[in-house]
């Protein structure tokens, strides 16, 4: 399997492309007795698929690095939260009710939609 850094694209290494095509060009037309000077490619189009699946993928990527900035985010909004409530006792949680608060307010702060808040009226006891 080849390494994708040796591989040749017509954005990074469209002269060396060139020079390739121009070389096989002229082994296939030496025997009429022409000689190719230059090989350019003055169009270059995709295919409707290809160009579909190109901006897919390109969609996902940016999707992908918009997740984990937001995760990124969340983890740290978290981690504050549990810290300054620790330290300024505001309210004394176990590990148990630490795992509930640290997943509930994951799935607020990761969420597409909007938070419905819900009011407890009793203890949290």
């Amino acid at each position: 399997m080849e390494n994708d850094a040796d591989e040749k694209t017509l954005r990074g290494s469209s002269q060396e492309i060139a020079d390739s095509m121009r070389v096989e060009l002229q082994q296939r037309v030496s025997e009429a007795g022409l000689e190719i000077k230059e090989v350019r490619i003055t169009h270059l189009s995709y295919s409707e698929e290809i160009a579909a699946a190109m901006l897919q993928r390109q969609q996902a990527v940016a999707v992908i690095a918009a997740r984990q900035k937001i995760v990124e985010g969340a983890v740290s909004m978290v981690k504050m939260a549990i810290d300054q409530l620790g330290q300024e006792e505001i309210v004394v949680l176990d590990d148990e009710r630490k795992a509930a608060m640290v997943s509930n307010l994951l799935v607020v702060l990761c969420g597409n939609k909007d938070a419905q808040p819900i009011v407890n009226s009793g203890s949290i006891y």
